[in-house]
């Protein structure tokens, strides 16, 4: 119950809002191939690719809630290798999703006793694409301003009139029920904090002294310039390696997540550009051969039964918010406009539609709209407010959130397609 910030910007979009809660919801509390720890795991693994705080904190504290093993957090050396050797098609999906292929499938399916199912690996897949699309929104609209575990910033105040947010998504009722749970669970966390309090200050004491004699060490051995060095190093993203991530901090509040390179491997590995100039034609993904309609949710829905339905009702959710200040403002017709976007973030992934003239794209999008979009799709990480606020000056709040929606979803199906094809090649 603590995706407050985010809520409140889809809240801008309630119905959009209330499939997006009932698919979040089934992924990480209904029945399904994988343990609840499990799961918060594997979206704490999803965000941290993105350096996605929030999303990290978020999950850290559902993980231990759903009775996780605390000293998991300490990074990847310390889960089950069968977590671990998720970590390859996590680091792909997040950055260049069109190097997955059928061996890597394989290689996660045949690993002796710590192989996956089917089931589980598709479970895992949607829930690696729903954390990375998430990352983007995050950042896009900026709900990852601050780290807080409330999750209160947010790019833009609210301008909901005199209705509090629960009020604005009136006529969902399952939105209103889940929100009213949410609340709940808020509560409950109170309750709660004092025990992961203690939790998590008992993994502290247990690795604080040795930590604490190891940099000492270092110090003396690289000399006081660098230990200083060292010292300033452990504010950034990626820390000083081998540091417990979540903590209780000198105020007795717990600040997860740290450090969070202990969540992943390869921190270098980012998004390159699909077609490269100075290199030979990467192999293009043509939508008419492999689409989500005709291939992706059969499959998704066959392993993973319903979810198939979510996801759809989702991508079709977001197609069908009304938009039309957004076109009249660029001269053209919503449906028009809205495919644009769809079709240029695509287009980033190397996704491409026969029947569709890429030529449009620039005509639809200005130049500033495309860098913001970019951005917020292939290094969310690098979203800043600024970026935020120069784009569509004259375009209300609202509708800059519809767009960071439809990158949330148009990167998500994206991400899809890739490993649901690869998986069909595989039981091929």
């Amino acid at each position: 119950g603590r995706l407050e910030a985010v809520t409140q910007q889809m809240g801008y979009h309630p119905q959009y809002l209330d499939s997006f809660l009932k698919t979040q919801h089934y992924l990480m509390h209904m029945d399904g191939p994988l343990p609840f720890d499990c799961r918060h795991y594997i979206a704490i693994m999803a965000a941290a690719r993105h350096q996605c705080r929030y999303l990290v904190n978020l999950h850290v504290l559902q993980f231990l809630r759903a009775g996780g093993d605390p000293q998991w957090l300490r990074g990847l050396e310390f889960i089950p290798p069968k977590l671990r050797n998720l970590n390859e098609i996590n680091k792909i999906l997040a950055h260049r999703p069109w190097l997955i292929t059928k061996e890597h499938i394989e290689k996660l399916l045949k690993i002796s006793e710590w192989s996956w199912s089917l089931a589980e690996l598709v479970h895992a897949v949607v829930l690696l694409a729903h954390c990375h699309a998430l990352a983007s929104f995050v950042f896009g609209c900026g709900c990852e301003q601050d780290e807080g575990l409330g999750g209160r910033g947010s790019l833009k105040p609210l301008s909901l009139g005199n209705q509090c947010f629960c009020e604005a998504t009136a006529g969902n009722s399952y939105s209103q029920e889940l929100l009213r749970i949410n609340r709940k669970r808020s509560l409950d966390s109170c309750m709660e904090l004092d025990s992961l309090r203690e939790r998590m200050q008992r993994i502290h004491v247990e690795t604080e002294g040795r930590d604490e004699m190891r940099l000492l060490q270092q110090d003396r051995e690289e000399g006081e310039g660098q230990g200083a060095e060292v010292g300033v190093q452990g504010g950034s993203s990626y820390g000083t390696p081998g540091l417990l991530s979540p903590l209780a901090d000198t105020d007795g509040e717990v600040t997860g997540a740290t450090n969070l390179a202990c969540y992943m491997q390869d921190p270098d590995f980012g998004y390159q550009d699909f077609a490269r100039r100075d290199e030979d034609q990467t192999q293009v993904f043509r939508v008419q051969d492999y689409s989500w309609e005709d291939h992706g949710f059969s499959l998704v829905n066959r392993l993973y039964s319903d979810i198939g339905h979510l996801l759809d009702e989702k991508f079709r959710m977001v197609d069908g918010l009304q938009s039309s200040a957004m076109a009249k403002r660029q001269g053209c017709e919503p449906s028009v406009f809205k495919r644009g976007i769809w079709n240029y973030i695509h287009c980033m992934f190397g996704i491409r539609y026969d029947d569709y003239d890429y030529a449009e794209v620039n005509q639809l999008l200005e130049r500033i709209l495309k860098v913001y979009i970019k951005t917020v799709t292939c290094y969310p990480e690098k979203t800043n407010s600024e970026m935020f606020d120069r784009f569509w000056k004259q375009f209300k709040h609202s509708e800059k959130v519809h767009v960071n929606l439809l990158i949330l979803e148009a990167r998500m199906q994206a991400e899809l397609l890739y490993a649901l094809q690869a998986i069909t090649q595989y039981m091929i």
